[in-house]
């Protein structure tokens, strides 16, 4: 029997929340949570079961994740209430500049498909560091579900499936070895196996070698020789030189929780400074998707973005620190909240002076001791640059793409720098006694921080569970810019569209599959009473599921 998947799903969504007394995990793959919560019955951790499910979605949605991506995780230790945030981004090639681009007649944007926008990979690494600190168990262990269902073949689910033609076409046709992840030159029908055993046997010499299997030796060969085919500087020594960094973590307090971002290179920073904003307001007072609410919300958002395009960047690399302590301050906020005007639009924000002179996976665990990993993984545009280094199974990432070509600007491209980045994981944890209220996140691109702004907004302001949070529509800045149209989902009434253009926001509705502008989420909340409650993005293929014990 076959089903009529063509037409576009509703997106309408009947779950309920999970609920569970044991660990709890989510994912936008019901093979990547069944693999975390195998981990976690085997007695592994958050972390184990994470990094486990972050391999198997490199399996079973390559579209959005992989090894040739980066990831980024916060990390709450339930011993301590300390959290730990992890930046496996990687750097720009050592013999990247502007003054080659130049030569190269690229002054304006990189092509967003190019091997010069291939930036070290850093989530293999990031795999390793976070186990090595917060981990339990081997790692050949925590990859054998990844590695066995490569080998084995999965059925494609149906979201998947759109997403992948979508990256043939775009992508993987045009690139070298993009043949691997396709069946005789087509992406794979809904619920039909793929199979991929050269991912398989790059995961199999990771899990016996360690990180140093992927950044020296055949594979790292393979990268710089595909690379070096299609124009681009990445040398052997660029890969073997590439090192995570545990940051410190940043957070502001919106009512009674503490939000948690990963520090700049990241784009948490957007997030936090639109919930300083919209504190100030009664949003309890405005009907949830009012055109009053969301008016506030969007200007806030806008606000948010024209500070965190000029002042995130890579700091170690960079002249321009960012003023964090002074950008989430609530002085700062006031400063910045007087400047929204409640009837009315203001659409080209500039950043303030705080001191004087896609495509993704995010998922989420919290294990039965109580420790909670909010992580995520990403190639950047789907198959990132489509590039696939022979017989290896998994495409490069061109997170290159986000830095600006001028001198002047602080994300400008240099040299071993990593670039403006868009994959954020978040944490709640309660003011009063900080304990864990719950890891949650939003993929996708620069509608990460306005997600993950909605999601706090739905569930600290009107008492939503994960599930119902999730299933809200949404609003999307286009592109992270201030100026950026409004992107407004089905769900929204025809009312609430019209009076938010009345107020001058340049609005246009999305339906269907062009949905996925809007993120995928997962998010899982502990309750007082240690109660899990999971909830998983109904844009997205997953769900959420809990240990029996």
């Amino acid at each position: 029997m076959s089903f009529n998947l063509t037409n576009e799903p509703t997106f309408d969504s009947y779950r309920s929340p999970v609920l569970s007394l044991g660990g709890m995990v989510a994912s936008s793959q019901p093979l990547a949570s069944t693999a975390g919560l195998q981990i976690l019955n085997a007695g592994g951790n958050s972390a184990d079961a994470a990094v486990a499910m972050a391999a198997v979605l490199n399996v079973t949605e390559p579209t959005s994740t992989g090894i040739g991506g980066d990831c980024f995780a916060l990390y709450y230790k339930a011993s301590t209430g300390q959290i730990t945030a992890l930046n496996g981004s990687g750097r720009s090639p050592k013999n990247l500049s502007l003054e080659l681009l130049a030569d190269k007649g690229l002054s304006e944007k990189l092509p967003p498909f190019h091997a010069l926008t291939v930036t070290v990979p850093g989530a293999c690494a990031g795999w390793f560091d976070l186990i090595e600190r917060h981990g339990s168990m081997a790692m050949l262990n925590i990859l054998k579900p990844a590695i066995e269902l490569a080998e084995r073949g999965f059925p494609v689910a149906p979201i998947t499936a759109h997403f992948w033609k979508n990256g043939v076409s775009r992508q993987l046709s045009q690139s070298s070895g993009g043949s691997e992840l396709m069946i005789d030159g087509r992406a794979p029908h809904p619920g039909e196996i793929f199979r991929n055993p050269s991912l398989s046997r790059t995961l199999r010499i990771v899990a016996e070698k360690g990180m140093q299997g992927f950044y020296q030796g055949e594979i790292a060969e393979a990268i710089v020789a595909t690379i070096s085919a299609h124009d681009g500087v990445m040398t052997l020594e660029d890969l073997a030189a590439h090192t995570s960094t545990w940051d410190e973590p940043i957070s502001t307090t919106y009512r009674n929780v503490r939000v948690w971002e990963c520090p700049p290179n990241g784009q948490g920073l957007a997030a936090l400074l639109a919930l300083n904003i919209l504190e100030e307001f009664d949003l309890s007072a405005l009907p949830p998707l009012s055109p009053q609410r969301l008016h506030l919300q969007i200007e806030a958002m806008r606000l948010a973005f024209a500070d965190t395009r000029w002042y995130v960047t890579d700091p170690s690399t960079s002249n321009h620190q960012p003023p964090l302590s002074a950008l989430l301050s609530k002085a700062y906020a006031t400063q910045r909240r007087k400047l929204i005007d409640h009837e009315k639009a203001t659409v080209n924000w500039s950043h303030g002076s705080p001191v004087s002179g896609s495509d993704t996976v995010y998922l989420c665990v919290v294990d039965n001791q109580g420790n909670a990993c909010s992580f995520i993984n990403s190639n950047y545009m789907g198959f990132g640059t489509g590039l696939v280094p022979e017989g290896w199974g998994f495409s490069l990432q061109n997170r290159g793409y986000n830095f600006s070509l001028d001198a002047h600007h602080p994300n400008t491209l240099a040299p071993a720098k990593r670039p403006y980045h868009t994959i954020i994981p978040a944490m709640l944890t309660r003011e009063t006694d900080d304990t864990l209220f719950g890891p949650f996140g939003v993929m996708g691109g620069f509608m990460q921080p306005q997600g993950h702004m909605q999601v706090v907004v739905n569930m600290i302001d009107d008492g939503l569970d994960p599930q119902t949070t999730l299933n809200q529509p949404r609003f999307c800045i286009e592109d992270g810019k201030s100026s950026g149209r409004i992107a407004l989902e089905t769900g929204l009434t025809v009312e609430t569209m019209s009076n938010l253009a009345r107020m001058g926001h340049q609005i246009y509705p999305v339906h269907g599959f062009a949905r996925s502008i809007f993120g995928r989420g997962q998010a899982i909340v502990r309750d007082k009473h240690g109660v899990l409650w999971g909830g998983s993005d109904p844009r997205a293929d997953g769900h959420a599921a809990g240990q029996l014990t």
